[in-house]
């Protein structure tokens, strides 16, 4: 059997070969014999040892938090699988937690936590496409956002990732194919992009259509970014660690250079990069670069 995941406040505990989980008057009866070791916090681990075995309330604590805390632990489906046949509760706070997550725009560590409560959820139910397709969209966007630029390259690959299992599973929407085309595009497999665009192609309509079109001639043109727009991505997260440590030479010298390129810049939303280039022009003095980087932005 595989070793458990080390996790922070959570120790793990092996049942004897008699131990049965209850719990809910009754309705949970769960003999343990060949499962995984039991995640526990371990402010619980004490009560547990003195009693023989984590009670239902301490088994459903410590998987919950394991779970959230990394989704691709040691027997993270094994887990998943006992919360959903025995915490309905859990469940329906996983749900809600989600909804009121989309709910509002929300900064970084929101858009973490929703990534981990949605891969729990896919957990739950790994035949829904549609859970894939949220936790794709959740990476994108978190690869996308200035303030989170340092974490592109996960980003990026998980949108990939999660848009490719989808598509296995069988969605059907043509804007989840081409939103797979963009995140292999970003991660610079250039001939795979254009081969999906070709095939979604007939199911966009005009303006997405011919925006498609130009991208695959590009491609097939060789016009391209100088390097994976991804490694751009991580560049333009250094160029903001320069400029919050007040090294703004460092900072504009980086972000002029992605500018530079002939490609890159017209593909992908630059406003608040422009923005972030005028604030350091700004506070360099150049107050005439400084208006035209606003005036980009």
């Amino acid at each position: 059997m595989a070793q458990p995941t080390r996790l922070d406040n959570i120790s793990y505990y092996t049942p004897g070969p008699g131990y049965v989980l209850t719990g809910r008057d009754g309705r949970v009866h769960i003999p343990w014999a060949g499962r995984p070791p039991i995640p526990l916090l371990k402010e619980d681990s004490p009560a547990a040892e003195q009693a023989g075995g984590p009670d239902y309330d301490m088994v459903g604590r410590g998987i919950y938090q394991a779970l959230r805390l990394n989704p691709e632990c040691a027997f993270a489906a094994e887990y998943a699988a006992v919360l959903k046949e025995a915490y309905p509760h859990i469940v329906s706070e996983l749900g809600g937690q989600i909804i009121m997550l989309d709910a509002k725009d929300v900064d970084t560590p929101y858009l973490d936590r929703k990534i981990n409560f949605l891969r729990i959820m896919s957990l739950l139910d790994p035949a829904n496409a549609g859970l894939h397709l949220e936790i794709a969209r959740t990476y994108s966007d978190r690869g996308s956002r200035l303030a989170s630029l340092n974490l592109a390259v996960p980003s990026w690959y998980g949108a990939e990732k999660h848009l490719k299992i989808a598509l296995e599973i069988g969605l059907d929407d043509s804007h989840a194919r081409y939103e797979y085309g963009e995140a292999l595009y970003v991660l610079g497999r250039y001939d795979q992009a254009a081969g999906v665009w070709s095939e979604v192609m007939a199911s966009l309509d005009d303006g997405e259509k011919a925006r498609v079109q130009s991208r695959i001639a590009a491609i097939l043109a060789g016009k391209l970014p100088l390097v994976p727009p991804v490694d751009y991505l991580t560049a333009l997260a250094v160029a903001l660690e320069h400029h919050q440590a007040g090294h703004n030479d460092e900072a504009a010298a980086i972000i002029e250079d992605v500018l530079s390129d002939l490609v890159f810049p017209v593909q992908f939303p630059m406003n608040e990069v422009y923005y972030l280039l005028g604030a350091i022009y700004q506070e360099m003095g150049m107050m005439d670069d400084a208006a035209r980087a606003f005036k980009l932005s």
